[in-house]
């Protein structure tokens, strides 16, 4: 069952990337050091999300809901992948908090977030800093993005992603 809806929340995104688009190679290594690369998820659709810092209550929303709606994600022929800035380390210990299913890299020299457009000036505060702008990026067997969102809804993010699979 395919359910690629194509689309994006938010027209406003803060990244170039586009449903269409062929989505950017990446390599990095996981929570334990294992290298992962977009070409491992060739021939399956992958969910890669972008996330701003391991557990903060936004971030671990996000995993959790991804992790109880792991299954379904699954079923519907998804795999999963997180990217933050955070260390090895920091994930590991998140994943073990949290019980995650799902690997998470560790983009401590922010190549895959700037390549997917994601790492840029935030304002908090009043304040303006370089961050991590929270957005999930659905890519297609073939390897092109089939939806950007950006407007993620971190206590109910399965259902933006599957839509009206679930």
């Amino acid at each position: 069952m395919s359910c690629l809806h194509g689309g994006t929340h938010n027209r406003q995104a803060m990244t170039h990337l586009k449903p269409g688009d062929k989505a950017p190679d990446f390599q990095g290594k996981d929570q334990d050091g294992k290298h992962i690369s977009l070409n491992d998820y060739k021939g399956h659709k992958l969910v890669i999300y972008f996330y701003p810092k391991d557990n903060t209550p936004g971030c671990t929303a996000q995993a959790c809901n991804l992790r109880d709606n792991y299954d379904l994600l699954l079923q519907n022929g998804y795999k999963v992948l997180g990217v933050s800035a955070d260390s090895e380390n920091s994930h590991r210990k998140f994943i073990e908090k949290h019980k995650l299913p799902f690997p998470l890299i560790a983009d401590t020299d922010k190549e895959i977030l700037k390549a997917y457009g994601v790492w840029g000036p935030k304002k908090f505060m009043g304040r303006e800093f370089p961050g991590i702008h929270r957005t999930t990026f659905v890519i297609g067997e073939d390897s092109r993005i089939a939806e950007v969102i950006d407007q993620v809804k971190t206590k109910d993010h399965t259902s933006q992603i599957v839509g009206d699979c679930g």
